[in-house]
C-alpha cells in the first residue's frame, strides 16, 4: 500500500490554511462530507493531497457509522490529547478489493458513490492517527484537475513523519504503514505532521502555531 493522502483536524474554515497560501501553496477545491458531518480545504500534489478537516455538524458526525470513525471525537480533543492526523493509503496491486493486513471495519459513507467502501483500522489507539485503507486500485486522477504549480519545490510526497506523544506499542495499522515507508513516527511532546518531497531535503518551513505542519523539500 502506498499514501493516498493525510488529513489535520482544524479550527472551522481551516484558517490555517493562510499559512499554505503565503508559502505559495496553491489551494484545490473543497469538499463537504454529507451525513459525515465534515467538511475540509485540500492542497494537492502529484501523487497524494493534504487536507485541512474540521467538523460542521456535530450531529451528524456524531450518528450512526459516522461516529465510529470517532473523527468527532478526534477533532474535539484535539487541544487535549488525540492525536490530529488521519492518513488514508491505498493499495498499489491490481487484484480487486485487497484487504489489508490489519483489522479494519468496512465504512460507506452516503457521500460515496454506490458499492465502494473505506476499510477503517480497529485497535488503533487515539494517540496515533487514524487510518483508512482503499481497498481498490486508486488512481491518483482527479490530482490532474488540481493546481500543482506550487511557488515552492513541494511536487510528489516522498514521505510523511508524525511526532508527538504516540504509544510505545503501536497498532497493528501503524506498524503496516510504517513497514510501507511512506509513514513514519517519532517521540515528541506535542504533535506535529511533517511532509518530505525529497529523500535528503535542504530546506523546510515550520507552519507552527497555525498549523502542526512542517513542509521540507
Amino acid at each position: 500500500m502506498e499514501l493516498d493522502h493525510v488529513f489535520i483536524l482544524c479550527d472551522v474554515g481551516a484558517p490555517g490554511a493562510a499559512a499554505l497560501q503565503r508559502l505559495g501553496i496553491r489551494e484545490g477545491t473543497s469538499n463537504t462530507h454529507p451525513g459525515q458531518g465534515t467538511a475540509c480545504r485540500r492542497f494537492f500534489f502529484a501523487n497524494a493531497y493534504l487536507e485541512l478537516v474540521w467538523v460542521e455538524n456535530d450531529a451528524d458526525a456524531g450518528a450512526g457509522e459516522a461516529k465510529r470513525t470517532r473523527l468527532l471525537e478526534r477533532w474535539a480533543k484535539r487541544r487535549a490529547g488525540a492525536c490530529p492526523f488521519g492518513l488514508i493509503m491505498r493499495q498499489t496491486v491490481e487484484e480487486a478489493d485487497t484487504r489489508p493486513a490489519f483489522p479494519t471495519w468496512r465504512y460507506a459513507p452516503s457521500y460515496f458513490p454506490e458499492g465502494f467502501a473505506i476499510e477503517v483500522a480497529e485497535d488503533t489507539s487515539i494517540a496515533e492517527p487514524e487510518i483508512f485503507y482503499f481497498p481498490f486500485r486508486r488512481a491518483h486522477a482527479m490530482a490532474r484537475a488540481q493546481p500543482l504549480d506550487h511557488a515552492v519545490p513541494a511536487t510528489s510526497v516522498h514521505r510523511v513523519t508524525i511526532a508527538g506523544p504516540v504509544p510505545d506499542h503501536l497498532s497493528a495499522a501503524s506498524r503496516e504503514v510504517v513497514a510501507s515507508g511512506a509513514v513514519r513516527f517519532e517521540e515528541a511532546l506535542v504533535y506535529a505532521l511533517t511532509i518530505d518531497f525529497r529523500t535528503d531535503p535542504d530546506a523546510s518551513a515550520d507552519l507552527r502555531p497555525d498549523l502542526p505542519l512542517i513542509l521540507r523539500w
